[in-house]
């Protein structure tokens, strides 16, 4: 994990950009932050990279920061570029495409795990 903690117990700090990697054999996922209430995890995609139809049985929300992806849901297909969000319950099909180099914010449940987002790019 790659953050720092405060002075504060309750606080800890971190950046997306920071280190971000790429790479030109898959989606690159990086665990970023993980609290007691929840986990969040970077995805860096290379223009036209994708993770393929997955489903998670708790609620996520996903951010572009940087690029725009293709998210893909109950056959609509959503353009998620810079600042855009969505929010899935849980149990929810979907997929992300990237139509240019993209870094995309994961916020995941507590009970969620970064090595389910992983086995992702297994499918």
């Amino acid at each position: 994990m790659q953050f720092t903690d405060t002075k504060s117990s309750k606080a800890m700090t971190t950046s997306f950009y920071k280190d971000v990697e790429f790479s030109d054999k898959s989606v690159v996922i990086t665990a970023i932050l993980e609290s007691e209430f929840g986990k969040e995890i970077r995805i860096a995609f290379q223009n036209g990279q994708m993770m393929k139809e997955h489903k998670t049985k708790f609620p996520i929300t996903v951010m572009t920061l940087r690029g725009c992806i293709e998210f893909s849901v109950g056959g609509e297909i959503y353009e998620l570029c810079e600042g855009d969000m969505i929010a899935l319950e849980g149990n929810v099909m979907h997929e992300l495409k990237a139509t240019k180099e993209s870094i995309v914010r994961l916020s995941l449940h507590k009970s969620d795990t970064v090595q389910r987002v992983e086995n992702v790019l297994k499918i």
